[in-house]
Order: structure tokens, then C-alpha cells, then sequence
């Protein structure tokens, strides 16, 4: 029994390989072992056969662009300049139109007349006083000529007195009168120094109400305040109210009020400059760029 459980030792065929045994791992056939030297140099090549560079060795190969990609990074990089070129020319064309406006609304104030507005003759208050001295002393003498006169009309005194009284009235009432008063005084009297300070700030009121118009003037030019920031002074914010309103003219009924509205003016007048300034560089940089649009002439007023 022993004899027939024996199993046969397998038979190894070299044409087939390695060969699997129970409780141990395959044996490589003896062809097919190799010299751990031997596998670590690569097998000779023989001669005349060009040599094969290894995966370290060979260099990256640099492929061209096709014209397909060539198209398109270029037809990117065209559509970001020509994007970035339409926000500048709008934010161009956007500022060049407000600068057209505000010259468009503020461009009356090239008619202000400074001598007018400052009132450069205008009587100063010694001229004033001197000039009510002068009458307060003409009206008093003349009294004191009429009651002497009266007084001889009721015999109280001497009718020689009386009669110089009278001459003496009749003379000081001439001297009252301008044509006459100039031969012989040439400072004015009261009453032309009066005269003289509500003819100038009629003129004044007149003028301002010529700038302002029916529209308003300054409260147009406010808009102008960055580019002179002394437009933003909060003295100027009755002005600016009343001119809003339309009623600036009528309400300039001191001299302090026509300086004030002045010097708004003067102050406008610079932003005016500025911002004329600028708008003609903008201008100029439109044409230098091409862009019609933007460096277009302003539309001629109604």
C-alpha cells in the first residue's frame, strides 16, 4: 500500500519552464539564470549600429505651436487690449462730457466785470462823515439865519440885523445848491456821497443779475469745487442757496455782499481755467488716440 501511495517525482522538461513542487517555490530553469553582473550592463551593440540614447539622457523635444493655437492665445491677447482699450476710451469720453457741462453752464462768468463788482470809486466812511459834518453844519447855520430873520420880522431885533439874517439865509441856501457849491468847494456833499454809493451798487446788483440770468450762475459752478476747493467754503453757502433760488440779485443790497459774491467769482474763475485746461488736454489725448468720439467738439449752444 505504501508502495502505491508513493507518487512518481515529477518529471521536469526544460521545454516547459520552471516547474511548481509542493511546499516550495518555483526553480528557474538553469537557461534562464543570469549573472546579476551580466544583467546590470546593457548587451553590446554591434558596430555601425547608431546609438540609443536612454529616457534620462534625451532631451525634451520642443513642439511648435500650431497656427490654430497661435490664433487663438493672439486672438486673446487682441480681445483683453481691445477690451481694455473700450473701458479707457468710455471712462474718457464719460470725464471729457462733464467737463463740456460744467464749462457749458459756468461759461458766463467769463463776462464778469471786476470793476464793477469791486466797486473801486466807492465812497469810504471818512468821506461819509466828513460830508455829514458839512451838512449838519450848512443846515445849522442856515436855521440860525432864518430865526435871526424871524426875529426882526417880530421886532425883537434890529431890523438891520434882521435884513443880515435874511441875506445871510439866502447866501448859505445857494451854497446848498450843487452848481454853485462846486465854485467855491470841490469835496462832494452829503448827499452826493449818498447818491454816489446807490448809483454804483444798483450798477452792481444789475450786473450780478446779468450773470446770473435766469438760470443761477454760481450754484452751477459749484460743481467745479475739485478743481479749487475754495469753492467748498461754507461762507458761500447763503450765496449759493440764494442763487439756487433765483433771487441772488435782489438780496445784494450791501456793499459786504457784492465783495462776497466777488470773490465767488474769483474763485470760479480759477476752477474755470482749470477745468478748461484739462479739458483741452483730454481732448488732445483723444486725438493723439484715435478716438473720434471722445475729442468730438461740443454741440454749439441754443
Amino acid at each position: 500500500m505504501a508502495e502505491n501511495q508513493r507518487t512518481a517525482p515529477p518529471v521536469t522538461d526544460s521545454g516547459q519552464g520552471a516547474v511548481l513542487r509542493p511546499g516550495r517555490a518555483a526553480d528557474p530553469l538553469p537557461s534562464t539564470v543570469k549573472d546579476p553582473a551580466q544583467s546590470a550592463t546593457p548587451p553590446a551593440m554591434p558596430a555601425g549600429a547608431p546609438a540609443q540614447p536612454s529616457i534620462e539622457e534625451t532631451p525634451p523635444v520642443e513642439t511648435a505651436p500650431t497656427d490654430d493655437e497661435s490664433a487663438v492665445d493672439s486672438g486673446d491677447s487682441g480681445h483683453g487690449e481691445a477690451s481694455d482699450d473700450g473701458v479707457e476710451q468710455t471712462v474718457a469720453y464719460s470725464r471729457q462730457r462733464q467737463l463740456r457741462l460744467m464749462l457749458r453752464q459756468c461759461d458766463r462768468i467769463l463776462l464778469m466785470d471786476f470793476d464793477q463788482l469791486a466797486m473801486t470809486d466807492w465812497p469810504d466812511n471818512y468821506t461819509l462823515a466828513v460830508a455829514r459834518r458839512r451838512r449838519d453844519l450848512w443846515l445849522f447855520t442856515a436855521l440860525v439865519a432864518a430865526l435871526v430873520f424871524l426875529s426882526g420880522l417880530t421886532g425883537f431885533v434890529p431890523a438891520w440885523v434882521a435884513g443880515t439874517g435874511f441875506g445871510a439865509f439866502v447866501i448859505i441856501l445857494l451854497l446848498g445848491i450843487p452848481s454853485v457849491r462846486r465854485i467855491y468847494a470841490s469835496s462832494p456833499s452829503y448827499l452826493e456821497v449818498v447818491m454816489k454809493r446807490q448809483r454804483m451798487l444798483r450798477d452792481a446788483r444789475a450786473h450780478a443779475a446779468h450773470l446770473e440770468a435766469s438760470d443761477g450762475l454760481i450754484w452751477q459752478c459749484a460743481r467745479m469745487a475739485d478743481f479749487n476747493p475754495a469753492l467748498k467754503n461754507t461762507r458761500f453757502s447763503n450765496l449759493l442757496r440764494l442763487s439756487e433760488q433765483r433771487v441772488l440779485a435782489r438780496r445784494l443790497t450791501r456793499r459786504e455782499h457784492v465783495r462776497m459774491y466777488l470773490i465767488y467769482l474769483l474763485e470760479a474763475e480759477k476752477a474755470y481755467e482749470r477745468v478748461q485746461k484739462a479739458f483741452f488736454e483730454g481732448n488732445q489725448q483723444a486725438i493723439d488716440r484715435g478716438w473720434q468720439g471722445v475729442a468730438a467738439e461740443p454741440e454749439p449752444r441754443t
